[in-house]
Order: structure tokens, then C-alpha cells, then sequence
């Protein structure tokens, strides 16, 4: 029987307003179904905003629940940047 693929990591490009901090929204994100690990780097900022460039990793990464927790905390994706998937074994 063949097993559906599964996302292992992704990489978002991300705007986010000040605050929360990106601790904070490191701290929220990994807290989500699917994600082990989270990194996140600055791009950019501005006045009112950060650009970020956010990396999942987990064994299952759900990006509709990523994407839902990434918003909650006022923040918006841009772009998928990257995506690993892999079967399950």
C-alpha cells in the first residue's frame, strides 16, 4: 500500500507587523500540528513592518494550520519559497 507524501519542511516568505516579536511567532508556529523546528530570519524592515523568511520542519507539517497560526498573530504569507516532501515509509 502506498502512503500519501508528506511535507517535511517549507520555507515562507512572511510580512509581519512589529510586534509580535519574532521570538514570540517562532514560539506560536512551533506550537502548530506538524512543526518540530522552527527558524526565522529577517529580510527586511520598515516603518510598520517586517519581511521574515520563515522554516518549517517536522515530521507531518500541515500548511493550512501553519498558515491559520501565522495569521492569527497578524501576520501574512507572501510566497511558498521552498517545500520538501517525502512518502512515508
Amino acid at each position: 500500500m502506498v502512503k500519501s507524501p508528506t511535507i517535511k519542511r517549507v520555507v515562507l516568505d512572511v510580512l509581519k507587523p512589529h510586534q509580535p516579536t519574532i521570538p514570540e511567532l517562532a514560539s506560536r508556529i512551533v506550537s502548530c500540528n506538524g512543526a518540530n523546528r522552527v527558524k526565522i530570519s529577517l529580510a527586511e524592515i520598515d516603518q510598520n513592518t517586517e519581511s521574515i523568511k520563515v522554516q518549517v520542519e517536522g515530521s507531518n507539517i500541515n500548511l493550512e494550520t501553519i498558515k491559520t497560526c501565522i495569521e492569527e498573530m497578524g501576520a501574512t504569507i507572501h510566497s511558498v519559497d521552498e517545500v520538501e516532501v517525502a512518502r512515508k515509509v
